[in-house]
């Protein structure tokens, strides 16, 4: 089993963590969770929780999402971003995604493939895979990746990630990077009308000559007919 943890770094309450529009950095990433958890259901053998408040209402400490993840045991967690420059709007611009200083090598490989992902369904600035001192790469016992998937300071960038179509793009990076580096396999649907029959009548009669005649014409028409009484 393959347990996954997310969160959609800040609240929707949490001062700043903004673009200079007043639209939050919550408002995109929570939509992105959201979408890879409903994708992975479809996936055999993984097992995920959302650990941030998913209605954006409450901020839980850094030091409480380290420990809850820790606790319940998770092989990786995922934490969500928009990134930003500056306090209005600017060229600054890019997608980045983060693992811890000592560069764990399964972390790096997750980034990589989730990173190399993303510039191609985004199509923003490759800023590459970087190692940082985050809080929450750093004090949680498993590989876990920190995404910046854009500036919500750049113009361009923050109205592109305002739309379902590259949340959906995001979403998509992230799964697939999960799916090769785990091998993730899809659950078999099962055809829940495979083995459903209908039956067809084309006549009743009273007169059993009539009947017969009937199933020896439909015979003779490559259909498979039986008279029942």
């Amino acid at each position: 089993m393959l347990k996954i943890t997310h969160a959609a770094g800040h609240a929707r309450i949490t001062p700043g963590k903004q673009s200079p529009d007043g639209y939050k950095e919550w408002q995109v990433t929570s939509e992105i969770v959201k979408l890879v958890m409903m994708e992975l259901e479809s996936y055999e053998g993984v097992s995920q929780k959302r650990i941030d408040d998913p209605t954006g209402e409450s901020d839980f400490p850094l030091n409480k999402r380290c420990e809850f993840i820790n606790t319940w045991g998770s092989n990786v967690h995922i934490d969500y971003h928009l990134n930003a420059y500056g306090a209005g709007w600017n060229d600054a611009g890019g997608t980045e995604t983060y693992v811890y200083t000592t560069r764990p090598k399964e972390a790096l490989a997750l980034a990589e493939k989730i990173q190399a992902n993303l510039v191609r369904e985004l199509g923003f600035r490759n800023r590459g895979v970087k190692a940082s001192d985050f809080q929450i790469v750093r004090e949680t016992n498993m590989t876990a990746i920190l995404i910046e998937f854009a500036f919500m300071t750049n113009r361009d960038e923050a109205m592109k990630m305002r739309t379902t179509e590259y949340q959906k793009k995001a979403a998509k990076a992230v799964v697939e990077g999960l799916v090769v580096q785990y091998g993730l396999v899809k659950k078999l649907v099962e055809n829940p009308t495979a083995n459903v029959f209908y039956r067809v009548q084309v006549g009743a009669f009273t007169d059993i000559n009539n009947a017969k005649g009937l199933v020896e014409e439909l015979k003779e028409k490559g259909y498979p007919a039986i008279l029942i009484k």
